[in-house]
């Protein structure tokens, strides 16, 4: 089949043989092989982490990513920084009528190394081919055994550390210069990337709060904190990371990185005595070479920006959509 037509989504013959010539070609395990209506797993643990997300890009492929690996490490990310461990995901896949199959199946690859990577299995799943649309859609729910409560504010105290486990907006410019319609060329890569890698290292006890900053940025993730906790943060614009490419074309273009989308960074509020080392395990990963101390709690209850020549203003959340849809 070169064209993805509305039979793979029929329920009859053309959904068998998807499912079982693709589907469990690249995804196949012994939960989802069993092909029931509902996936039968015994987790026999006391809590359960669950977050779910739906997924669309334009384009579907990007430098350092696409939507494949997107779906995987978004909502494994969302268990993670909530104190999981990634296990178990739901795959429902809504698809346009006429879609390429080899696209498709570029777009599985990505999807299985992710998987493969995390550590998590694929145990149900859908497929609906409609007209209408001309991009993929893809949802993906995760399940996972809770480690330790990272999402609890009250925890959060003045004088605690805040790190940022990477660069920040790099998934945003990466997929805006990816268009094309600006009529810039960069090598900036999406920071797209597996985060219980670096999370799953660190001391659970010391660690006051985490939370992945997707849409928003990291201003729409520190004031949602401050808003939760009654706690105000201050904000070290030196210590910021972000790459120097990053930074100009932001202020080429009037952008706020601080509100610029990412999908491999996380905001991390450690307790101050536990940042440095900390950090040190982070930039031991993969995928946090490039994290930073980049302030603290205070009692505020305001974001503040301290410039880098010293003066101050507020870090506020994002008003509104910066750009189109990108994750």
């Amino acid at each position: 089949m070169r064209f993805i037509n509305k039979s793979v989504g029929s329920g009859g013959k053309g959904t068998n043989d998807f499912i079982k010539n693709v589907i469990f070609e690249y995804f196949g395990n012994s939960f989802l092989e069993e092909l029931r209506d509902g996936a039968l797993i015994n987790l026999k643990k006391e809590s359960i982490i669950t977050s779910t997300d739906s997924f669309t890009v334009l384009p579907e492929f990007f430098p350092g990513g696409d939507i494949g690996k997107l779906s995987i490490y978004g909502t494994c990310n969302d268990v993670a920084v909530s104190g999981g461990i990634p296990e178990y995901l739901t795959l429902s896949l809504i698809i346009p009528d006429g879609y390429e199959m080899e696209k498709l199946l570029m777009i599985f690859d990505s999807m299985k190394r992710a998987i493969d990577e995390v550590g998590v299995k694929i145990i149900s799943g859908d497929t609906k081919v409609i007209d209408g649309i001309s991009s993929l859609i893809v949802n993906t729910t995760g399940f996972g055994e809770l480690k330790s409560d990272l999402n609890c504010y009250d925890r959060i105290k003045v004088g605690d550390k805040v790190i940022f486990s990477s660069d920040i907006a790099r998934h945003s410019v990466a997929v805006l210069i990816a268009r094309n319609e600006l009529g810039f060329s960069s090598d900036i890569e999406s920071d797209c990337c597996n985060l219980y890698e670096i999370i799953r290292k660190l001391d659970y006890s010391k660690i006051k709060f985490v939370r992945d900053a997707t849409r928003g940025g990291v201003a729409a993730v520190l004031n949602e904190i401050a808003d939760k906790s009654g706690k105000g943060f201050l904000i070290k614009e030196q210590n910021i990371p972000i790459l120097e490419s990053v930074n100009y074309f932001c202020e080429m273009l009037g952008f706020d990185p601080l509100q610029m989308a990412n999908e491999g960074v996380a905001v991390i509020v450690v307790d101050r005595d536990y940042a440095d080392e900390a950090l040190a395990i982070i930039k031991e990963s993969k995928n946090g070479k490039n994290a930073a101390i980049v302030g603290e709690v205070t009692d505020n209850t305001k974001v503040v920006l301290e410039t880098k020549v010293g003066g101050k203003r507020y870090i506020e959340i994002p008003a509104g959509e910066l750009l189109p849809r990108i994750c």
